[in-house]
């Protein structure tokens, strides 16, 4: 092959050949200088022209202009508005190429991460999970905009690169009856006094209700806030909730006062019998299909037992906790909040009443930390347990990896505390998962047994993955 790549014609003047992707979906191909050139719309192993629109010394950008051989890979994009044009919708980067070569680039994107960043190789290699390519997306922000010029009011995501909204119609990677909802949102929002003072609308589906946050600046009249009720009847099933200001602010249409409504979202997670409530603005999960088979690899993968304590970092409203307490004798699920902490008890407290004769949940406590700025005496101070499981925000635990090094490498620090036999950690960004795999491998006595991808975002170059590592003590069974 090298014979032939060597011996292979040039190129003719101003073609390049992509060679892979970048972690922005875009090809990176190198000029015979090799000078990278990176190029919006290209795909590994395509020739192409590109027009160059910035320079510097080492590196180019630029946006594909000819197409002179193309992948195997690429496909047609579903969505019109997806592309290099002029408006086009910034959604999504990656809709001109296969679902399946979607998922390899990102697998090959976290194996890279984790050896050139942390200097680890799993031992082995998850099957990538996956779900639905289209219409997977239950949560999404779109922002609102009344263009004068144009005579009309804009509702979605923003252009490739720019700050304006994308004048879309339709959107695929929504549930089709939010796509649907596009037209009659704009039409909707161009009828209110309000029209200039609606900046966003934050969608949240849950099984049952689809709810719409609408963000607006200045308090709503009385008309505006009949046709949100009428739009709501004529569109079910539509909840609407206002946001005067921060997420706090949150309340339920024709609620008294904000911030006094419960829940009344909710997903299940039937393999495991849980159903979780939340509101509109908590954090849950983009993709719940993908959720659901995510929560029960990381239950395998983590092979909790009835005996075992597990403790549970990052838990959020429970959705890693809870499905642990069904298999753990005791879970301790760990949050920076103190108001998430109640909101989590709460949620234990109503699956707890709803098991109908099935296994009680093991006993779960959940406390408040501040996880970014975690000690070895805190650690410590939480007691040992056998198992972890942590998923953290795109910053990563490398507080708390550097706890577990520090415990390490001084054992007079740890006392009667040991450390967890496996930890199962979701990643939503393979930088810092790759970072923490290195303290973990290199300096926490700890071997990386398993890693793959989870497809959460199909269609963007978003990566989320899971990790499993064991320490290399009880490994090798000493």
């Amino acid at each position: 092959m090298s014979d032939e790549v060597e011996n292979a014609p040039p190129l003719p003047e101003g073609w390049l050949k992509v060679d892979a992707l970048d972690a922005d979906a875009r090809g990176v191909a190198r000029r015979a200088d090799g000078k990278v050139v990176f190029i919006e719309g290209a795909l590994p192993f395509e020739l192409v022209s590109s027009n160059v629109h910035r320079k510097k010394n080492n590196w180019e950008q630029g946006t594909l202009t000819a197409l002179h051989r193309e992948s195997s890979q690429r496909v047609v994009p579903r969505c019109p508005h997806f592309g290099l044009h002029e408006g086009a919708c910034g959604g999504c980067k990656m809709q001109h190429l296969h679902v399946a070569a979607q998922v390899a680039i990102k697998q090959r994107v976290l194996e890279d991460n984790l050896w050139h960043l942390g200097k680890v190789k799993a031992d082995n290699v998850l099957r990538p999970i996956e779900g639905p390519a289209w219409g997977y997306r239950w949560r999404a922000r779109f922002s609102v905009r009344h263009v004068h010029k144009k005579g009309t009011v804009l509702v979605g995501f923003h252009e490739r690169k720019s700050r304006y909204v994308a004048d879309i119609r339709e959107c695929h990677v929504v549930p089709p009856h939010v796509s649907d909802l596009l037209m009659p949102l704009r039409e909707l929002i161009g009828s209110l006094d309000a029209i200039e003072t609606c900046p966003q609308i934050e969608l949240a589906c849950g099984d049952e209700v689809t709810a719409l946050v609408l963000r607006h600046l200045e308090p709503l009249s009385a008309s505006d806030l009949a046709k949100l009720r009428a739009f709501a009847n004529e569109h079910p099933p539509v909840q609407w909730w206002l946001q005067s200001k921060g997420p706090d602010t949150v309340k339920l249409l024709d609620e008294p006062s904000e911030g006094s409504a419960g829940p009344t979202l909710s997903y299940a997670i039937p393999e495991f019998g849980i159903t979780m409530p939340f509101k509109p603005t908590d954090f849950t999960q983009v993709n719940p299909h993908v959720n659901r088979v995510l929560v029960a690899r990381a239950m395998r993968l983590l092979d909790a037992q009835p005996d075992e304590r597990v403790i549970d970092w990052f838990c959020g409203l429970g959705n890693f906790t809870l499905p642990i307490a069904t298999r753990a004798r005791e879970v301790l699920g760990l949050e920076g909040s103190e108001a998430l902490v109640v909101r989590s008890r709460e949620n234990y407290a109503s699956n707890q009443r709803a098991r109908d004769g099935k296994r009680p949940l093991g006993a779960v406590t959940f406390a408040a930390r501040n996880l970014f700025e975690m000690t070895p005496q805190q650690l410590v101070a939480d007691g040992p347990a056998d198992r972890w499981l942590v998923d953290p925000p795109r910053e990563g635990a490398f507080a708390l990896a550097k706890a577990m090094v520090d415990l390490h490498q001084q054992p007079e620090l740890r006392g009667s505390w040991t450390p967890p036999r496996r930890i199962v950690y979701v990643s939503c960004n393979p930088a810092t998962l790759a970072r923490d795999a290195g303290l973990l491998v290199h300096q926490g006595g700890y071997e990386c047994t398993a890693a793959g991808v989870v497809n959460m975002f199909p269609h963007t170059a978003h990566v989320e993955s899971i990790a499993v590592f064991d320490s290399a003590v009880n490994k090798n069974g000493a």
